[in-house]
C-alpha cells in the first residue's frame, strides 16, 4: 500500500512507526540512504538497537565509500537523531516484526509504502534442525573491512569460495565474546595483540566487534610478512580503525608492556608456547590458541609398553605428541590461575586445525597450584619427556633461539 502526500506528513508518519517499533521491541533495523548532506562520500546509515553494558543503545553505522563508522546513541534520542538524518536523504527503510515500510522523498512530494510480513507457523523442531534457519552473526557482514579482505563483494555479499572462512571468523568472535564476559576488564581501555596475524581476517573483526559494543580497544597484529602488514595498515587506515595497527615482527621481538588479550591462532611448534608465556608473564585476563606443528615432544616420547601396538601406526603417535603437547600447555595454565578449556574451534570440515586452547584469569589466584605441577611432571615421567618449551620459558630456562617456522 502506498501513500503520497507532503514530504513533512508522511515523513512524521515514518517517524510515528519508528517510535512506536522502539517503544514495543519490535523494532528490527532502519536503513537510510541517498543522503544528500554536507558529509562527503557518506553513502547510507543502518540503524539497529543493540545492548551495551545491559543499557539498549541505538547502534548507527555511517557507511562512506571507502569506511564505515559507528556511533552510539541513547534511546532517548533516537527520534531527533532519525529526524535529522531524514531530513538530509531523499529514501529510508524501516523493518519491524510485521511490517516494512519505505519512504522516498523528492522536492514537491513523498510517497510511504507498506508492506505486511507474512505470519508462519514454525515448528520448533524444525526451527533447530532446518539448513535454511536464519543465523545469528558476531560479525556485520555489512561491515566495510570485509571487502578488501575478500570474504564479500562490493555488494556485501559473501563470496562463495570464503564461506568457511566467514564462518571460521564468526565462531572465533563468538567464542571471544563468551569469555569476555568472564575477565576483570579495567578501567583502561582493552589491550589485544594477535601473534601471526596473518591477513588480518580475526584482527579485523575483533575489533570491529568491540568498536560496535562501545569499545575503543587497541589491537596489535603482529606478522612477519612486510607485505601483510603493509596491507592490513592499509586496510584498517581505510577502515577507520584508529586503534588497530600492526607490527612486524614475531613474539620474540614484539614484547608490549601491558596486555589484556593475547591470541595466538595456528603458531607455529613452540612459537605457541612463547605466545602463551607473554601472555601468562604479563597477566593477560584471557589467552586464545590454536596450536598447529607439535614437533617437540614426538622425538622425546618413550611410551609405555602397553601403548606401543597402538603406536605402531604413526597417525596414532602423531596424535599422542599433540595431545600431550596441548595436556601440559593447559595444566600450566590451571597451575598459575587460569580456568583453561580444550576444545574444537570449528568442524573439521571448515579447518584441519581446529583445536582451540582458552584460557581465563582467575580471581581468587594467589599462588601456583603445586598439585597440577605434580601432575605434569607424572606424565613427562611417564613418556620419558625431558622437556617442554612453556616450562622451560616459565623457569626462565630456554636456552635455544629456534622457535619453530613456517608450517
Amino acid at each position: 500500500m502506498s501513500q503520497a502526500a507532503s514530504p513533512f506528513i508522511q515523513e512524521q508518519k515514518f517517524l510515528d512507526a519508528f517510535q512506536q517499533a522502539i517503544e514495543t521491541h519490535s523494532f528490527d533495523r532502519m536503513i537510510i540512504s541517498q543522503y544528500k548532506g554536507e558529509l562527503e562520500h557518506l553513502e547510507k546509515m543502518i540503524l539497529r538497537v543493540i545492548s551495551l553494558q545491559n543499557q539498549p543503545v541505538l547502534s548507527c553505522l555511517y557507511r562512506y565509500k571507502t569506511q564505515d563508522v559507528t556511533k552510539n546513541y541513547p534511546l532517548a534520542e533516537a527520534v531527533p537523531l532519525v529526524q535529522s538524518l531524514l531530513a538530509q536523504s531523499k529514501q529510508a527503510n524501516l523493518f519491524t516484526a510485521s511490517e516494512e515500510l519505505q519512504l522516498k522523498k523528492n522536492k514537491k512530494k513523498a510517497m510511504l509504502s507498506s508492506s505486511k510480513k507474512a505470519i508462519t507457523i514454525v515448528n520448533p523442531a524444525e526451527t533447530q534442525q532446518g539448513h535454511d534457519r536464519t543465523k545469528h552473526r558476531y560479525v556485520d557482514q555489512d561491515s566495510y573491512f570485509l571487502q578488501p579482505l575478500g570474504i564479500t563483494d562490493h555488494k556485501a555479499q559473501i563470496i562463495p569460495s570464503m564461506a568457511r572462512k566467514w564462518k571460521q571468523i564468526n565462531k572465533f568472535v563468538e567464542i571471544f565474546s563468551g569469555a569476555l564476559d568472564q575477565i576483570n576488564q579495567h578501567d583502561h581501555a582493552l589491550r589485544v595483540v594477535d601473534f601471526g596475524s596473518g591477513k588480518g581476517y580475526l584482527t579485523f573483526a575483533l575489533y570491529d566487534y568491540l568498536a560496535k559494543h562501545g569499545q575503543m580497544p587497541f589491537v596489535t597484529g603482529v606478522e612477519l610478512n612486510p607485505k601483510m602488514v603493509e596491507f592490513c595498515q592499509d586496510v584498517a587506515q581505510r577502515s577507520d580503525f584508529q586503534q588497530l595497527d600492526f607490527f612486524q615482527g614475531d613474539v620474540r621481538t614484539y614484547q608490549p608492556e601491558h596486555l589484556d588479550v593475547m591470541i595466538a591462532l595456528h603458531a607455529c611448534d613452540v612459537a605457541t608456547d612463547f605466545a602463551i608465556h607473554t601472555g601468562i608473564r604479563l597477566n593477560a585476563q584471557m589467552i586464545m590458541c590454536a596450536p598447529c606443528c607439535h614437533k617437540e615432544l614426538r622425538p622425546q616420547l618413550k611410551s609405555p609398553e602397553v601403548l606401543k601396538p597402538m603406536l605402531q601406526f604413526g597417525i596414532h603417535a602423531g596424535q599422542q605428541a599433540e595431545m600431550l603437547t596441548d595436556t601440559i600447555r593447559a595444566l600450566l595454565l590451571k597451575a598459575y590461575g587460569y580456568e583453561t578449556k580444550v576444545f574444537e574451534f570449528v568442524a573439521l570440515e571448515h579447518t584441519s586445525k581446529n583445536k582451540m586452547i582458552l584460557a581465563t584469569k582467575r580471581k581468587d589466584y594467589s599462588e601456583l597450584d603445586q598439585q597440577v605441577l605434580a601432575q605434569i611432571q607424572a606424565l613427562k615421567q611417564m613418556y620419558g619427556i625431558q622437556k617442554h618449551s612453556l616450562e622451560l620459558l616459565l623457569n626462565d630456562q630456554w636456552d635455544q633461539q629456534d622457535i619453530g617456522c613456517k608450517c
